[in-house]
């Protein structure tokens, strides 16, 4: 196993990136390594930060103005080889099929219920992980 795993978030309110460092914990789940968190705020941050490599997931805030996070998931999908998998955070449980729409592995209404943040993040670390070995 790796010694930790490294964890994109993507909003541009600080309350909800500490949402999701809070719902994670060190280690979202016992068979995973302990996440390490990357911060952007802004879209040409996240850009930036996945051309440089070493994602293995990214968490997206769909209510991030100007740029949300389902339309970024979709443009990192089309950008980005070998683009880590994506956990879109969606405002109401309806919004789901914009998720799929945007190609994200995964959804996790807002604000953030820390049981099933946790297990669709492992979930995610799991698949990549599993393919990267």
């Amino acid at each position: 196993m790796q010694p930790t795993a490294t964890v994109l978030v993507y909003s541009d309110d600080a309350n909800t990136r500490e949402q999701v460092r809070l719902a994670a914990g060190r280690r979202p789940a016992a068979d995973v390594p302990p996440v390490e968190f990357i911060e952007c705020a802004t879209l040409p941050a996240v850009l930036k930060r996945l051309d440089q490599g070493g994602i293995d997931v990214c968490v997206l805030d769909g209510e991030t103005v100007p740029a949300g996070g389902m339309g970024v998931c979709r443009q990192i999908k089309d950008e980005i080889f070998d683009c880590p998998p994506v956990l879109v955070l969606i405002g109401r449980p309806q919004d789901a099929w914009l998720a799929t729409w945007s190609r994200a592995e995964a959804a996790v209404t807002l604000p953030v219920d820390p049981v099933d943040f946790a297990r669709a993040l492992a979930s995610l670390l799991r698949e990549r992980l599993a393919v990267e070995a």
